[in-house]
């Protein structure tokens, strides 16, 4: 935009370099205010500092430019025709800058808009997540929304995941986690299979029954877990079926192959509707929960605030949980 002569002050390294940008960059947004009200004394009004100072700081960047930018006189400020040339360079880059500040503003301050990349885990984002998609953008037209449904746990700043649910216990500090509903884990079988196997009357039975394993997207068979004697307890059962998909466990158990722990929110309609019965509810870990994470609460956008707000509502106004045995 402007070329700065050579000399001993304008010297290319370090701490000069960085103050002379500063300067400029100070001197430049003085210069645009001058211009623009036509007057050092205006312009200092709507700054909100001294006219010495607003003088001071045009004085410091004609220096730096080696040109005089304003004509003064006593009656009136006018700009040079360097100073016409300087003005009409810098204005749009200024009007630029101008509109990132207010659009910033807006979308912090203002109606929630703009676009949300959001994880969940299949499971999770089938039954609950996905189906409380609709009400939110019904709420917030404004906002856009992209929904991932991965088991696995990936980097998701750097996948660009504005927010994202997880389930269990969660072990990173660095991150924002709310929690939605505690996490319940419930064994659960088909009144058929119960009929003809009978159910485990206890963790250590458990090794006699038939049982559905659920594979984690790191390849890894999710363990069940129990609280006893108020301790936990894994166990990693034999198998009769593993799959990777919480649904084909759910579609196992319901054909009456055998016995799997499950979330409740994957199994509360099927207890209530007689076509799952469960067990061992006295031994369900308590210490879990499904949660909404993000990386901070400084400075957050009216749309993730908007979202946050909305899932935390609704999805606790769900009937998710299950009470006793069925």
């Amino acid at each position: 935009m402007f070329s700065v002569s050579p000399g001993p002050s304008r010297q290319i390294g370090g701490d000069t370099l960085a103050s002379s940008f500063a300067t400029s960059y100070a001197g430049v947004v003085t210069f645009i205010m001058v211009a623009a009200e036509g007057s050092f004394a205006r312009a200092s009004d709507r700054l909100g500092i001294g006219r010495s100072a607003v003088s001071r700081s045009v004085q410091k960047l004609e220096a730096n430019l080696g040109t005089r930018l304003f004509h003064r006189t006593t009656r009136s400020t006018t700009l040079t025709r360097e100073g016409e040339l300087f003005y009409a360079n810098c204005r749009p880059g200024v009007e630029h800058l101008v509109q990132a500040l207010s659009e910033m503003r807006e979308l912090r301050e203002g109606p929630p808009r703009g676009h949300l990349r959001i994880s969940s885990s299949v499971g999770f984002g089938r039954k609950v997540v996905a189906p409380l998609l609709k009400g939110f953008r019904e709420a917030c037209p404004e906002v856009t929304l992209d929904l991932l449904l991965d088991d696995s746990l990936g980097d998701f700043a750097a996948d660009g995941v504005d927010l994202w649910f997880r389930s269990g216990r969660l072990e990173d500090s660095q991150v924002i986690a709310r929690q939605l509903i505690p996490m319940q884990m419930l064994l659960c079988a088909s009144p058929g299979y119960a009929r003809a196997h009978g159910l485990p009357a206890s963790v250590d039975d458990i090794a006699a029954h038939r049982c559905i394993n659920f594979r984690l997207a790191s390849g890894r068979v999710f363990e069940w877990e129990f609280k006893v004697a108020g301790q936990s307890q894994k166990l990693l059962p034999r198998a009769l079926h593993s799959f990777n998909d919480a649904e084909l466990v759910l579609q196992a158990v319901l054909d009456g192959q055998g016995i799997a722990q499950m979330a409740a929110y994957q199994v509360c309609d099927s207890l209530r509707a007689g076509t799952l019965v469960s067990c061992l509810a006295q031994h369900a870990p308590d210490d879990s929960g499904h949660y909404l994470c993000y990386q901070s609460r400084q400075h957050l956008p009216q749309r993730i605030r908007a979202f946050v707000d909305y899932m935390t509502l609704h999805t606790r106004t769900l009937d998710l949980r299950c009470a006793g045995e069925f």
